[in-house]
C-alpha cells in the first residue's frame, strides 16, 4: 500500500513529525520533566561536585602560588636591600683604600724626592769642590806654564836671564 501524506494507516492517521502532534504533548511533557529531573540529579550529585571541587582545588594552587610570589618578593626585597648595602660599603671600603694608597705613595714619592734632592746637593758640593780644586791646578798649572813660555821667549829673544825675575813678573802680572 502505498501512503500519501495526510492519508491513514491502519486507521490512525499520521500528521508529519510527532513533535507537533497536539495529541501527544502531555505525554512528552511528562517525559520531558522525568529527563530534566534524571539530569538534574546526575548534574547535582556527580558532575557539579567534581566541577567544585576541580575549581576550589584550583583556587587553593592560585592562592598558595600567589603567597609563595609575595613571600619571595619579599626575599628579593630583603636582598636587593642586603645587595645595596653590602655595595655600598665596598665602595666606601674601596675609597678608603684608594685614598690611603694615594697617601702612601705620595709619602713615598715624597721620601724619595729627599732622598734624591740629598744626593743630588752631595754630588753638587762634591762637584763644586772638584771644580775648585781644578781651578786651583789650572791656575798653578797657568803660572808655571806662564812662566816656562815666557822664560823660553825671553832666553830666545835675548839668550839668558834671571829666572826668579820672570816668575816675580809673571805673578805680580797674574794678581792684576
Amino acid at each position: 500500500m502505498a501512503s500519501d501524506v495526510g492519508g491513514t494507516e491502519g486507521g490512525v492517521q499520521s500528521i508529519g513529525m510527532p513533535q507537533l502532534d497536539f495529541m501527544s504533548y502531555s505525554n512528552q511533557i511528562f517525559w520531558l520533566g522525568i529527563t530534566l529531573v534524571i539530569i538534574y540529579f546526575i548534574l547535582s550529585r556527580v558532575a557539579l561536585p567534581r566541577i567544585e571541587s576541580i575549581l576550589t582545588e584550583r583556587q587553593s594552587v592560585i592562592s598558595s602560588d600567589i603567597a609563595k610570589a609575595e613571600s619571595l618578593t619579599e626575599l628579593v626585597k630583603k636582598s636587593e636591600e642586603e645587595y645595596e648595602k653590602k655595595l655600598a660599603e665596598t665602595k666606601a671600603e674601596a675609597q678608603n683604600i684608594a685614598a690611603n694608597t694615594r697617601l702612601e705613595i705620595q709619602n713615598n714619592l715624597k721620601s724619595a724626592t729627599e732622598r734624591a734632592d740629598e744626593e743630588i746637593a752631595t754630588k753638587l758640593t762634591e762637584a763644586e769642590q772638584q771644580i775648585l780644586e781644578i781651578r786651583a791646578e789650572a791656575k798653578s798649572s797657568v803660572n808655571s806654564v806662564a812662566a816656562e813660555v815666557a822664560e823660553q821667549l825671553v832666553i830666545t829673544m835675548l839668550g839668558e836671564v834671571d829666572r826668579e825675575i820672570i816668575k816675580a813678573s809673571i805673578q805680580s802680572r797674574l794678581k792684576m
